[in-house]
């Protein structure tokens, strides 16, 4: 008799599960809650989509902070390299961007997700939207929103962080794990926009406008790129890099101090040098945009920065305002206008197959668990590898219980 197994959500995680198992002769089911599956990778796919990075695989499960270790298997199995020939094979081809990014080359996460999609179908996945996954029945099975009961030998969680709910990742999930003994971290908000308490001109003139090719620095952490100044802050790549430390550093202390650099290119003696030949008469933001051609949003946020009083006009000290302008940050944007989130299933809560060791049968992956990366191509790699390794550990279950125990609390 052919294997069932079921997979609740069909995110990036769960599709990759669905795919491994399904190519292993498993009768696989997926379950999403939404009406279209992938909703999250064709949002993230407008601007091109970040399949992975092409940075030494080393380098790359540094992104992953302190869940490296717990994370290297998964990727090492399923490493950047690996990936890219998958898009390929399902025939979109990649390319490598300047920046060390691996993007399709039709820049857009459509296409990829039919293919993707007519593979599974291929392989026999059946496809159930609009199926959310509620909790357990009396006997001890998943049970879906309509009363209906997941019946499998063995079920993988791809359920999402808890950010963009309007896609299907709301979080809900974790009161129903941890009512069942699975240790949940509480979810935080990673790669999000920042609170900056602008003044009401600056906010007014300038949210909206981007500052390129700046560099930040929150303590020994840096990062460089481009920000955009919104009504209430800041977002943008460069600040996404850094929001780990950022949000860390509010969380502790109510707030932080960011530090932009304007002209990251050239040394504070340069810009100073610089500064010193414009004519005294000059106004101080003539000076600043002819000398070092900094536009209006970087001049109005050196002047919010001396809202306590004026901006010096000796060209080193200038210079060195412009090289290190203090940004005073006191919140997180809100945790639903994140890209992705931290916290969700502990790494204590699963065994080294991705089972939750409360809920034997039951295994977990993707975004759902307790790891946060920077954008870059981080977030999908290892999301499509846990996934698989997901996928791996249900292998390896089936083949331990080839009568197929179904899933069932403690």
């Amino acid at each position: 008799m052919q294997q069932r197994v079921a997979i609740v959500g069909a995110g990036p995680a769960g599709l990759a599960a669905a795919e491994r198992l399904s190519g292993q002769g498993i009768a696989v089911t997926l379950y999403e809650r939404m009406r279209t599956p992938g909703r999250k990778l064709l949002i993230a796919g407008r601007g091109g989509l970040n399949l992975t990075h092409s940075e030494p695989l080393p380098q790359v499960l540094d992104r992953y902070g302190s869940a490296r270790d717990w994370l290297a298997p998964a990727i090492h199995d399923f490493p950047p390299d690996a990936l890219r020939a998958w898009a390929e094979a399902l025939g979109q081809p990649v390319f490598t961007g300047s920046s060390g990014r691996v993007f399709p080359r039709a820049m857009k996460s459509s296409g990829l997700l039919r293919a993707w999609l007519a593979r599974l179908q291929s392989q026999g996945v059946v496809l159930r939207t609009g199926s959310r996954w509620t909790g357990w029945t009396e006997a001890g099975g998943l049970q879906l929103e309509d009363g209906a009961a997941i019946e499998a030998d063995g079920v993988v969680l791809a359920l999402g962080g808890a950010s963009w709910s309007r896609l299907g990742s709301d979080g809900s999930w974790a009161p129903l794990l941890a009512a069942r003994g699975v240790e949940i971290a509480p979810f935080r908000p990673a790669n999000c926009g920042f609170l900056a308490n602008w003044s009401e001109p600056f906010a007014t003139r300038h949210a909206g406008l981007p500052l390129q090719h700046v560099g930040l620095r929150c303590g020994p952490v840096a990062a460089a790129g481009d920000l955009m100044l919104t009504r209430r802050g800041i977002e943008g790549g460069a600040v996404y890099a850094l929001s780990a430390p950022l949000r860390d550093a509010i969380e502790r202390d109510g707030e932080v101090l960011l530090r932009v650099d304007l002209r990251p290119e050239q040394s504070a003696d340069a810009l100073a040098a610089r500064l010193a030949r414009v004519r005294r008469r000059e106004s101080l933001s003539n000076s600043l945009r002819r000398a070092l051609s900094l536009p209006p949003q970087a001049i109005g946020l050196l002047r919010e920065a001396a809202l306590q009083g004026p901006l010096p006009r000796e060209p080193g000290a200038l210079a060195a305002l412009v090289k290190a302008v203090p940004l005073r940050l006191v919140g997180a944007e809100a945790l639903d206008r994140a890209i992705s989130t931290a916290g969700g299933v502990r790494r204590e809560a699963l065994d080294a197959q991705c089972m939750l060791r409360a809920l034997p049968g039951l295994f977990a992956c993707g975004e759902m668990l307790d790891w946060e990366a920077p954008t870059g191509g981080y977030l999908l790699q290892a999301s499509l590898a846990t996934g698989r390794a997901a996928a791996d550990g249900v292998l390896r279950w089936l083949r331990a219980f080839p009568a197929g125990p179904s899933p069932r609390p403690p």
